[in-house]
């Protein structure tokens, strides 16, 4: 039945079967319990004061559509065999509804990362933005279409329509879920690009975690670097980018190792798990260092520009900051950089 997918689709819509017994609905019900969670959790912990973007957008309904897709199968297990508006609904349903939501992720990785990335490039730098009214309706609309194609994307591909149909009529005992090969490969990526930027910043990684201190300001701990500023262009290409490297991975490293740990195990996390709130915002982070990175010549130094990532500060990244409210540094008249 793989074959059948896999022979009428495309490489990166190719998918890898997790075949689950039907048995264990109420194990699905508990981890759908646990996303439906961690993506609450998630939206309440981040920083409130942020900037709109398209992710927060896909945020807020990824989170909205687990906990319908968690309602809706709690429905289904309860009551077990019922009908509504016509329609029979049984067990099974809790897996074909699981099945469409896993492969609708599936497909959706690509397209919500590279529109969020040229979201924050075109807009990163941006001080006077759209409307507000007519951005969050932009985001929006956006987000409805991103759905709405993905969904329609999936019903109407014949291989998947006849994998469902073909599971449903002979396979009532298991229920075959799918690993999304966009994941994987954005994970692979990922995981690439931030090991060759540690590797080519190697030097200067160690040197400012070698002077790192905690230091108080604003009436709160915050960590200290000490560097040598340098008004060469190239030179602080190379230093952003170590120090945003710093930020990041400060904030996501039990990500960054999480991802490593998976890919070398070799693990399949089904689509409906691997698409989640927290794991959208760590792709959020990446695309906005990424961003900055790119545009940094462009950064006005405003408060606004800083409101963008709601888990990361990126401020003093680029903001030479003199120790007016902080504890004297190592070396005296030396900038120090907060991250």
């Amino acid at each position: 039945m793989a074959a059948i997918l896999c022979e009428n689709c495309s490489g990166q819509y190719r998918y890898t079967q997790v075949n689950q017994p039907l048995e264990i609905n109420c194990v699905l019900l508990l981890i759908m319990f646990g996303k439906v969670f961690l993506d609450f959790f998630t939206l309440q912990v981040k920083q409130k004061n942020v900037k709109v973007s398209f992710m927060g957008y896909f945020c807020v309904s990824l989170a909205l559509l687990d906990f319908t897709l968690l309602m809706s199968i709690s429905f289904i297990f309860h009551f077990e065999d019922f009908a509504l508006w016509g329609v029979r609904f049984t067990k099974y349903h809790i897996c074909l509804f699981t099945q469409i939501i896993s492969l609708t992720y599936g497909v959706l990785h690509y397209p919500v990362y590279l529109l969020a990335g040229l979201d924050y490039y075109m807009t990163i730098a941006q001080t006077s933005q759209f409307p507000k009214r007519g951005q969050r309706l932009l985001y929006v609309f956006a987000v409805v279409v991103i759905w709405i194609s993905g969904l329609f994307f999936i019903l109407k591909v014949p291989a998947v329509y006849e994998e469902l149909e073909i599971q449903n009529r002979f396979s009532p005992y298991q229920c075959p879920l799918y690993a999304s090969v966009q994941s994987y490969s954005v994970s692979c990526a990922m995981v690439l690009l931030i090991g060759m930027a540690l590797l080519a910043c190697r030097k200067d990684v160690l040197t400012m975690l070698l002077s790192v201190r905690v230091a108080s300001f604003a009436s709160q701990p915050v960590l200290m670097f000490s560097y040598v500023s340098n008004n060469n262009g190239t030179c602080f290409k190379w230093q952003l980018l170590t120090r945003l490297l710093i930020c990041f991975l400060g904030t996501w490293a039990p990500f960054v190792l999480l991802q490593f740990i998976v890919l070398f195990l070799g693990a399949r996390i089904p689509a409906y798990m691997e698409m989640n709130v927290p794991w959208l915002y760590f792709i959020n982070s990446f695309l906005i260092a990424v961003a900055y990175w790119s545009r940094c010549h462009d950064v006005e130094l405003t408060d606004e520009m800083w409101s963008t990532d709601p888990f990361v500060s990126w401020k003093f990244c680029f903001m030479p900051f003199n120790n007016e409210n902080t504890e004297p540094a190592d070396k005296p008249g030396a900038v120090i950089v907060i991250c």
